[in-house]
């Protein structure tokens, strides 16, 4: 049997002016090895507070998730304990935009090609709640937030997850991009772009098959340079995070190689952005947000630029 992953996952952030920012990222996951007969699901809760210090973090790895546990578009519910850690969360989100589907054309999501899929059933919403973690409280009051959804066969060669909302000038903006390098054949392919951003009251496509040629990306640890051509725009982003603001998770492989596909996988949950929008014939918008963005690098390549979280997977 071949193997294969699911995962839903929450990133919500306060990034409100004036007040001290912090984020939470949680996941739930599932992973069915390459030839094992029974699967396996984790429980991850990682929450950035930089007056506490550190990202915080716990991952459990249970063999299935316990009644009355969810990820999904409208709540997460679930608890973790794991080497003297735990966690709980019980979290609502509501959202009014329509579902992103990020790749075009949609025929790919029948395909083979590529290896993982991914969505947004919330490109942009409102986490409520509360999560407990080491016995301290942290209330969700209405944090801006996403509900992503992947699954698939295997990793993507190398890889970079964006949100942005909370922009200064435009509160009501948001930015949902992935980019990825896939390895066809023997040959790694040039990044290709895939989501959207919400300005000035319209929805616009990003990347697509179409646009390959046109993405620029440098990304690494802590930083992004992108540009990504979309339907009758263009969008240049640079994203700055904070190494000491950064988790790190070792993610395994998922197919016929588990053992040697194994990922370093970056994430920052408090990044700043700055987003330049630009569409013919009008005025190019320059968007700034301090801590309104999520930035999520993974890489085959283990750049040990952050000690990584002592959890294994899955």
């Amino acid at each position: 049997m071949a193997g294969r992953y699911e995962s839903w996952f929450l990133s919500a952030r306060d990034a409100e002016p004036g007040r001290p920012a912090r984020a939470l990222w949680i996941r739930h996951t599932r992973h069915h090895a390459a030839g094992a007969a029974d699967g396996t699901a984790a429980l991850w809760c990682t929450v950035f507070d930089p007056a506490g210090g550190a990202p915080a973090a716990v991952k459990q790895s249970v063999t299935d998730f316990r009644s009355g546990m969810r990820a999904g578009f409208d709540c997460f519910r679930g608890e973790a304990r794991a080497r003297g850690r735990m966690a709980e969360w019980q979290l609502s989100i509501a959202g009014g935009e329509v579902p992103l589907r990020h790749l075009r054309p949609s025929a790919l999501y029948r395909l083979p090609f590529p290896k993982t899929k991914l969505e947004a059933p919330v490109p942009d919403g409102v986490a409520r709640g509360q999560v407990v973690l080491d016995g301290t409280l942290v209330d969700v009051l209405g944090w801006r937030a996403t509900v992503g959804h992947n699954w698939g066969r295997e990793h993507a060669e190398r890889w970079v997850w964006l949100h942005a909302a909370g922009f200064e000038d435009e509160p009501d903006a948001w930015l949902e991009l992935a980019l990825a390098r896939v390895r066809i054949g023997g040959a790694l392919s040039p990044w290709i772009a895939n989501g959207a951003v919400f300005h000035a009251g319209t929805r616009h496509r990003l990347g697509g098959l179409g646009h390959v040629p046109g993405v620029r990306v440098v990304a690494q640890p802590g930083r992004l340079e992108a540009i990504v051509p979309g339907e009758r725009l263009e969008v240049r982003v640079a994203v700055h995070a904070d190494l000491d603001q950064t988790a790190c998770f070792r993610y395994a492989g998922v197919g016929t190689d588990p053992l040697t596909g194994e990922r370093e996988v970056l994430h920052a949950g408090l990044a700043s952005v700055r987003l330049g929008v630009r569409r013919p014939g009008r005025p190019s918008a320059e968007l700034a947000t301090p801590y309104g963005g999520a930035y999520e690098l993974g890489s085959r390549k283990f750049t040990g630029a952050v000690h990584a979280q002592p959890y294994p997977d899955p």
